[in-house]
């Protein structure tokens, strides 16, 4: 008798997908300053380039993590990453898993997309590379839970230029001098750009969309922040721009809308750190711009401040008072040009009547705008109870054309 053994494979294990190609063996076979064009596809990471190449996907090769580490380490000079999808990233933030790791200098990244990743691009004591053109998205997660879209460590002089960032926790640059910021787009994130530690950086023409903060500056002087858009930063107390100890900053030509305040920043720590703010456009704004400190002396010159719920409030009598507004235009100025040069007649002052109590006391700040207290305000403002306190006198304010 003849016995037939008949085995029955999983079906899963049956239709299972042959294991990627892995990248490494080809980037190892590459010579220093050659170029890798490998076949179209999907390659398995980890991967590592440790010499100056140029590696180019063409837009047709996919890099896939498999959820453990970071998925690309570029530790090398004067390489190039080119046309690449990277994705799958591990999940741990002390290992700072990342689609791509910088450890070098001079090296150029254009053009890839990175996705499905812990954190996007993290620059790791890295100088002069450029980072130019490339999408970066992060998983669905909480915003304080994501990683960073891009991270800068001890890295000076790199260009980040014309990136889109979504999805992300926020773009960070900490003890990171020197560097270029521009012509980049990040929608929801939790702090659009951090600067922490990171002095003279220029960050210009970027777009921030639906973030709780919009740019914030830490103990960073020295900086020059123009022609940005910053939108809808309103969640956790967020500020469109806000400032700390970070003298000799100069904002100009930005464009602040529907945040929680436009821009908020300290008083100078001295007459030498003071801010320079001029014309920008604060417009639709839970307040315009806030101030906190014992003293002022910013320079507040040709800004825009448009149909803000508060257009200026401040933490104490004197402090906003303190500092020089000249040549603002103002949507409740009311006032006239009567000789038709574009000045008003009067200057335009804001005074501090029933809402300096939400802005004297913290605790009382969730009742600012209450029906009930501009009902107080508007009774103050009729007969006083107490003598009002002067917020700011622009001496020379535009009219509204």
């Amino acid at each position: 008798m003849v016995l037939t053994f008949i085995f029955f494979l999983p079906f899963a294990l049956a239709h299972a997908s042959p294991p990627l190609q892995s990248l490494q063996p080809l980037i190892d076979a590459t010579p220093s300053g050659g170029v890798l064009r490998p076949a179209p596809g999907t390659y398995a990471g980890p991967a590592l380039i440790e010499r100056p190449m140029t590696l180019d996907g063409g837009g047709k090769l996919r890099l896939e993590g498999g959820g453990k580490g970071t998925v690309l380490t570029l530790h090398a000079s004067g390489a190039t990453l080119r046309g690449l999808a990277i994705a799958g990233s591990g999940d741990s933030h002390d290992a700072v898993d990342a689609g791509l790791l910088i450890e070098g200098d001079d090296n150029l990244v254009e053009g890839n997309v990175i996705e499905d990743v812990l954190f996007g691009i993290h620059v790791r004591q890295g100088n002069r590379n450029r980072i130019v053109g490339n999408v970066v998205s992060g998983r669905p997660a909480p915003r304080g839970q994501r990683g960073d879209g891009l991270r800068l460590w001890n890295s000076r002089h790199n260009r980040i230029e014309d990136n889109v960032f979504s999805r992300v926790r926020d773009l960070t640059f900490a003890n990171s001098p020197d560097n270029r910021i521009a012509g980049n787009r990040l929608v929801d994130g939790r702090y659009g750009m951090q600067f922490v530690f990171s002095p003279r950086a220029l960050v210009e023409r970027n777009d921030i969309r639906d973030t709780d903060t919009g740019i914030a500056v830490l103990y960073s002087p020295d900086l020059t922040l123009r022609g940005n858009t910053v939108a809808h930063a309103l969640d956790g107390g967020g500020a469109g721009i806000t400032v700390k100890d970070s003298g000799e900053a100069l904002i100009e030509d930005n464009v602040v809308l529907h945040c929680a305040a436009g821009l908020s920043a300290n008083a100078p720590l001295n007459a030498e750190a003071a801010l320079t703010v001029r014309n920008n456009r604060f417009a639709h704004n839970v307040i315009g711009m806030y101030f906190y400190g014992e003293k002022g002396g910013h320079r507040i010159t040709g800004n825009r401040f448009e149909n803000n719920l508060t257009q200026v409030a401040v933490s104490a009598a004197g402090v906003g008072e303190a500092n020089l507004w000249r040549g603002n235009t103002w949507s409740d100025y009311r006032g006239f040009d009567r000789d038709g040069d574009g000045i008003g007649d009067t200057p335009h002052e804001i005074w501090l009547y029933s809402d300096r109590i939400w802005m004297e006391t913290p605790r009382a700040k969730f009742f600012g705008n209450a029906p009930a207290l501009e009902l107080l305000d508007l009774l103050e403002r009729l007969a006083p109870f107490a003598s009002p306190s002067l917020i700011l006198r622009d001496s020379a304010p535009r009219m509204v054309k």
